[in-house]
């Protein structure tokens, strides 16, 4: 009798809220087109659980785990090691089981640049960002990187946006500046791309829009959000409705993934069968 494997290599996401969290779906979809028996497995994580939760991780000899909000910059603390891209960005959304040392990455900011290349080439354009945490960090300094000019940061804390400009200065040639996000903002008219890197909007709080004047989103301007649930944010509606073009978060989310089944695999996965169980558990038409 031939030996049989019955043993699954399992990955999975950490987070809260978790529910809305689509990944593993597209992840198994992947896993499943290249023959692999590997497992994803969404779990619903309090940060007051983390560290007992990747200790689990490791002691089940998981390959590797995302972590979203709210645990980007916190699951630092509980790692072995930091790879480049995430020790200049400060926050993780990839883990890496290598060999029991586990080791933090950053696919957003990759994936995200990815997700808008097709539509805007980030270099030499200025851009307006919203939001300093975890998933903005990460889109600034792969932007940068990518060779933006200007980055304008506008957050609720000016200390937070302060500090990811001084990382921006520090580790790229792009300028950056905060603003201090009090009052409804008005979108500068020499701006290229505006981003949503912030959680307003994202379900099930999908009423919820930016604090921003919508006039001041002209058509020249391409609008991107990090956002994929829902896949049509009232932000991406407002600048489709000026005649923006438009980048919802559903590409991002295909990128990042793709990267993380890159780093967990070894295998370059097929992109479209990816993005074709993301759109179905969402129902988005093609």
């Amino acid at each position: 009798m031939m030996s049989q494997n019955f043993l699954s290599t399992l990955t999975g996401s950490f987070a809260q809220p978790a529910m809305e969290n689509p990944t593993g779906v597209v992840m198994e979809a992947a896993f499943k087109h290249h023959q692999l028996n590997w497992r994803y497995i969404n779990c619903e994580i309090a940060p007051a659980s983390l560290k007992e939760a990747a200790a689990g991780a490791k002691a089940m000899q998981w390959r590797g785990f995302n972590c979203s909000i709210p645990h980007k910059i916190n699951i630092i603390e509980h790692l072995d090691g930091l790879g480049q891209s995430a020790k200049i960005i400060g926050a993780v959304n990839t883990v890496i089981n290598n060999n029991g040392k586990l080791i933090g990455e950053n696919t957003d900011g990759r994936g995200f640049v990815e997700s808008i290349k097709d539509t805007i080439d980030p270099a030499d354009k200025h851009i307006v960002l919203f939001g300093a945490g975890g998933a903005a960090r990460a889109v600034a300094v792969e932007l940068a990187l990518a060779g933006a000019k200007q980055l304008t940061i506008v957050n609720r804390s000016i200390e937070k946006a302060q500090g990811l400009c001084d990382l921006i200065e520090q580790h790229t040639s792009a300028a950056a500046s905060p603003v201090a996000w009090e009052n409804t903002y008005s979108i500068p008219s020499t701006t290229h791309l505006v981003i949503n890197a912030t959680s307003i909007g994202l379900y099930p709080d999908v009423d919820a829009t930016l604090d921003i004047d919508t006039t001041s989103i002209t058509s020249n301007m391409v609008v991107a959000d990090g956002i994929f649930n829902p896949p049509q944010t009232q932000l991406i509606q407002s600048a489709n409705a000026n005649g923006c073009k438009t980048v919802p978060g559903i590409g991002m989310l295909v990128q990042q993934g793709a990267i993380a089944f890159e780093y967990w695999t070894g295998i370059k996965p097929n992109i479209e069968v990816m993005e074709k169980a993301l759109r179905e558990a969402l129902e988005i038409a093609d």
